[in-house]
């Protein structure tokens, strides 16, 4: 596939900055070569988990604690969800713990514990969205597949769309396509992802001219603060209502009420009689 000479300035300047400066120490991209291939998949897919809508400084402490108690998809997939909650305390949007947890059972039961190797199967998985199966194929099989985040946007965005804006991700694949390192897919993503979160540091949030992008509500005073409250107060007993009603401030107890609800509904609380749990 020929490449234009802006094309071939891009990719070098991405590998330049990649060289010099990128994150060549993340553990999910130094993984020891006496990992089994199934291994070396799922420790991707929980790295890929917890990165979303997370920073990677509060994933890298999260990361080894959670692979320490869960080493393996058939461990996570045998562990009670609560337990796999209590680990995850801390990341937020506890529903991806869940859905991790579902997706190894689903690994366990139909693949024998060994990952789908295709696109399409493991987009079948519990969670498993377009981004984190490209992600697989890409960091976990060096496979050559269009992937488009944050930074990878942020990256084409900066250097093919200057001044645009609603530009859609559809725009953007032919030129993921035709700068691939086919031959390398995955350090060519791990280089694009670090130069596009230098980008974002330096010039600011270029993804506000995507078509796809949506401002982050505010965290305090949101559901998303009072339902990772409740995880966390009930990751530590077993507690009435009315106990969390006196802890979870300033919240109200029909908010409180509304929320445990809500998780309950979602399979990350169970209620016996008067008092809430972490589900066994």
């Amino acid at each position: 596939m020929h490449t234009t000479k802006q094309e071939r300035k891009f990719i070098e300047t991405v590998w330049r900055y990649y060289t010099t400066h990128g994150r060549h120490d993340l553990p999910w991209r130094n993984l020891p070569k006496s990992l089994s291939e199934a291994d070396q998949t799922y420790y991707i897919l929980v790295s890929e988990v917890m990165l979303q809508q997370t920073q990677v400084p509060r994933v890298l402490i999260k990361y080894a604690e959670f692979l320490a108690a869960f080493p393996n998809v058939r461990a996570l997939a045998r562990a009670p969800l609560g337990d796999v909650l209590r680990v995850w305390q801390g990341l937020g949007y506890n529903r991806r713990a869940k859905l991790l947890h579902v997706c190894a059972q689903e690994i366990v039961q139909k693949y024998n514990g060994n990952f789908p190797r295709t696109y399409t199967a493991l987009r079948e998985l519990p969670g498993i969205g377009p981004y984190t199966a490209a992600a697989i194929m890409a960091f976990a099989y060096n496979e050559a597949v269009p992937l488009i985040e944050t930074n990878v946007r942020t990256v084409y965005l900066h250097h093919f769309f200057a001044g645009e804006a609603d530009v859609h991700d559809k725009d953007l694949l032919p030129l993921i396509e035709q700068t691939q390192e086919k031959e390398n897919a995955r350090t060519w993503y791990w280089a694009l992802m670090d130069y596009g979160a230098y980008l974002k540091q330096t010039l600011g949030n270029q993804n506000t001219r995507s078509r796809h992008y949506t401002k982050q509500s505010t965290f305090k005073g949101s559901d998303r603060q009072l339902r990772g409250m409740l995880l966390r107060r009930l990751s530590q007993s077993s507690q009435s209502e009315a106990s969390l009603v006196v802890t979870c401030t300033p919240f109200t107890s029909v908010q409180i009420t509304t929320q445990l609800h809500n998780l309950m509904r979602e399979g990350l609380v169970e209620r016996t009689r008067r008092t809430y749990r972490l589900p066994r």
